[in-house]
C-alpha cells in the first residue's frame, strides 16, 4: 500500500479584497490489492469561527479491473449535506471497443439518472462510433452516430422528437468548418481557427438568430 498527499491553495475570482475566497484542496491516493484509490476534500480557507462551514466537497474514486473491463467509480458529496452522493461509473473494454457510462445518486436509496454506451468500429482508415443514451429522469432517449475519415467528421444525433447532423471538414492545417442542420430547420456554421501554442478561436454563425 502507498499513500500520497498533496495540498493546493487557489484564490477564487473576486472584484475586491472583500470578495477574496481562497480554496484549500487536499488529496491523497493509495492502493490495496487490485484497487487504486484517490480521495480528497475541498474547503474554504477564509478565516471564520464556524469551522464546520469550511468543507465544501468530499470526493473519492476507485479503479480496478474486472475480467476484460477497466472500471472506475467516483463519488462526490456536498460537505454541508452528506445525505446523498453523486455517483459516476465508467467501464471500458478495450478489446471489444466498448464503454459504458452511468450517472446515479446514492442516499436513502440508489437511483440511476443517466446511462449511455459507446461501441466503436474501425474499418480501414475510418472509424464509426454508436452511442445510445437514456435519461431515466426525463425518460428521453437518443442515439449519436459518429463517422470519422481523414479530414471529415460526421455526427448524427437522433431522438424521437429531434434530429441533427453536423459535418466537420478540416480545410487546412489551421481551419476547420462545421455546419450543423437540425430537423427544426435551425442551421449553424462553426469555424475554428488554430492560433498556435495549443490555442484556437471558434466562431459560430446562426443565420436564423
Amino acid at each position: 500500500m502507498y499513500n500520497v498527499q498533496q495540498i493546493n491553495v487557489r484564490d477564487g475570482s473576486f472584484d475586491d479584497l472583500g470578495g477574496l475566497d481562497p480554496t484549500l484542496s487536499w488529496s491523497a491516493s493509495s492502493s490495496s490489492g487490485d484497487v487504486d484509490l484517490e480521495y480528497g476534500v475541498e474547503a474554504s480557507a477564509r478565516p471564520t469561527a464556524d469551522i464546520a462551514s469550511l468543507p465544501r466537497k468530499i470526493w473519492g474514486t476507485a479503479k480496478t479491473t474486472v475480467g476484460d473491463w477497466g472500471v472506475t467509480a467516483r463519488a462526490d458529496l456536498d460537505a454541508q449535506d452528506l445525505s446523498s452522493a453523486d455517483i459516476e461509473v465508467d467501464a471500458n473494454n478495450a478489446d471489444a471497443d466498448l464503454s459504458v457510462h452511468l450517472e446515479a445518486n446514492a442516499g436513502d436509496s440508489f437511483s440511476v439518472n443517466k446511462i449511455e454506451a459507446t461501441k466503436g468500429i474501425d474499418s480501414d482508415d475510418s472509424r464509426i462510433t454508436v452511442t445510445p443514451r437514456y435519461d431515466l429522469n426525463t425518460e428521453e432517449a437518443d442515439v449519436v452516430v459518429a463517422y470519422a475519415s481523414g479530414d471529415t467528421d460526421i455526427e448524427v444525433t437522433a431522438s424521437r422528437d429531434a434530429q441533427s447532423i453536423k459535418i466537420s471538414q478540416q480545410i487546412d492545417d489551421e481551419n476547420r468548418v462545421s455546419p450543423t442542420l437540425a430537423s427544426s430547420g435551425d442551421i449553424s456554421v462553426e469555424w475554428e481557427r488554430k492560433l498556435g501554442d495549443d490555442s484556437s478561436l471558434t466562431t459560430t454563425l446562426t443565420p436564423n438568430d
